[in-house]
């Protein structure tokens, strides 16, 4: 067992991770004997970069454990999984790893400043390392550079035993002054075939899994949903059928409201219970009651800022759920055009539609699908801009009549 284990499909970053927790042992272990020792592949700032789905914080978090974990301390391999400082990071409770992580749109300068900053000089309290672990470094600049230029210095003058961990889709989705200063490390898409075995292993027929990795794209979350969630099957099928369904304008704008629908309906459905519980676990701790008493002075404004919090993540659920159906309605194109093509061997990404690959191609030309999959990409990147979904979604439906 190894915390290196939960990356799929990603055997040339294990590799390299796997060399540069090596390296900082032994830079920890000539440290405290008073020699010196050069980190090697070790640095104080790394960049995890993939498509979404490829494990970009896993990797961070399995960096983190390696680094940390007691089995390297006593020169063993890093990262065995089984100690107690492997298992507290893999739990995110070690006391020398610090998360960042929105659930929002975007990181605020004032997070930064009030909350990655200073934990950054801290002193570690193993003795090793102070890991600090941004998951959505993109968000950063999401609305403006503030917070992107208020971590530059940290990475510029990093403490002794500070490593910082940035996770981003690409590195254009970062200041080119952050990307300058970390290693970069490089996630690919998982092969189909890895992703099927994951969800094998945890119990699917071998034919679903095949199929929900394929049509997951390498997106394993995506694929563990799609094998075992019979909503999710049925929402992809509603939206993966609507390029069949635009032959007025009427009927365009039907289906973006279809669109932006599913896409709130899913997130409303992975939110609405977890809302609930932290409205009433707040009102709890602040001692609200439903009694005549009323709520105790001040809880007003702490519940209002708690509901729009929620409704922040709301909006991030809905958009990430929106940019996958985008994803899908992608990949349908891709298949029609392969299809005009007559590539030999392609293996369809939705193999189950044949029928309507079929149809589209018959209907079309391949310059006229290779410009639905262009109007489709322009509405994935309109919508991350934080564009009005109805209107972008609008707009994709005329495009593809």
């Amino acid at each position: 067992m190894s915390v290196f284990d939960a990356l799929v499909g990603q055997q040339h970053v294990v590799s390299a991770l796997r060399d540069a927790a090596r390296d900082a042992a032994r830079f920890v272990a000539a440290e405290q004997e008073g020699r010196e020792a050069p980190r090697g592949a070790m640095t104080h700032a790394w960049l995890f970069t993939g498509p979404p789905g490829s494990g970009r914080s896993v990797a961070a978090w399995a960096l983190a454990a390696a680094l940390l974990c007691d089995t390297a301390a006593a020169g063993g391999v890093p990262g065995c999984g089984a100690c107690p400082a492997c298992e507290r990071v893999r739990h995110h409770s070690h006391e020398d790893v610090w998360a960042l992580a929105t659930e929002g749109l975007s990181i605020s300068v004032d997070t930064v400043r009030s909350e990655l900053v200073p934990r950054a000089v801290t002193t570690p309290v193993s003795g090793r390392w102070r890991i600090l672990v941004v998951e959505d470094a993109d968000r950063l600049i999401s609305t403006s550079e503030s917070a992107a230029n208020a971590l530059l210095k940290t990475l510029e003058e990093p403490a002794p035993r500070t490593v910082i961990m940035l996770c981003c889709p690409s590195p254009e989705d970062l200041l080119p002054t952050l990307v300058s200063r970390c290693r970069r490390v490089g996630l690919r898409q998982p092969p189909t075939a890895d992703v099927a075995a994951v969800l094998q292993a945890e119990g699917v027929d071998a034919a679903q899994a095949f199929w929900a990795a394929r049509a997951a794209q390498g997106h394993v979350g995506r694929a563990r949903r799609l094998a075992t969630d019979p909503d999710a099957r049925s929402r992809r099928a509603e939206v993966l059928s609507l390029p069949t369904q635009l032959q007025t304008l009427a009927h365009a704008v039907a289906a973006a409201g279809v669109l932006a629908g599913a896409a709130k309906e899913e997130a409303e459905r992975l939110s609405a219970g977890r809302d609930e519980q932290e409205t009433a676990e707040l009102k709890a701790a602040l001692g609200v009651t439903g009694g005549r008493g009323g709520a105790p002075r001040g809880t007003a404004g702490m519940l209002a800022e708690l509901g729009a919090e929620q409704k922040r993540r709301s909006t991030r659920v809905q958009r990430d759920e929106l940019d996958r159906a985008l994803v899908d309605l992608a990949a349908l194109y891709r298949d029609v055009l392969a299809l005009q093509f007559g590539v030999p061997g392609t293996l369809a990404i939705h193999g189950d539609l044949t029928a309507t690959t079929a149809k589209l191609a018959r209907g079309t030309t391949p310059e006229r699908t290779l410009q639905r999959i262009e109007a489709v990409l322009a509405a994935r990147e309109a919508v991350a801009a934080n564009s009005n979904p109805q209107i972008v979604l609008e707009a994709l439906a005329l495009s593809l009549r």
